[in-house]
């Protein structure tokens, strides 16, 4: 697992806006700047740039189509995102599970 793509991840993914186009993308399976933009309150601009951020992630692949840049989802980088949340919430556990049975060992002394 690459810590840094995990980090970049999870940078990109904390912006509203931008968790919001990666569902849109999902969605549609691909999309460009002008078509998001066309839905959104915000300037093509300002889209592109949320673009460029997701992409610099790997969280979506740019394909130039004419003047235009298609961008679709890779799943590769949140799943790796999702395997180091699995990785931490598995070592909690095992020390919530340790803490529990050294509770139930100090109550069962008294």
């Amino acid at each position: 697992m690459d810590a840094r793509r995990v980090d970049l991840v999870f940078d990109a993914l904390g912006d509203p806006g931008r968790r919001s186009l990666v569902q849109q993308i999902a969605a549609r399976g691909d999309a460009t700047a002008t078509e998001l933009a066309a839905e959104l309150p915000v300037t093509r601009q300002a889209v592109s740039k949320q673009l460029s951020a997701l992409a610099d992630a790997g969280l979506l692949r740019a394909t130039r189509s004419g003047r235009e840049t298609r961008y679709e989802v890779t799943p590769e980088p949140l799943g790796e995102a999702v395997a180091w949340i699995a990785e931490v919430g598995g070592r909690w556990d095992e020390r919530l599970s340790a803490l529990g049975r050294s509770v139930v060992r100090a109550r069962g002394a008294r």
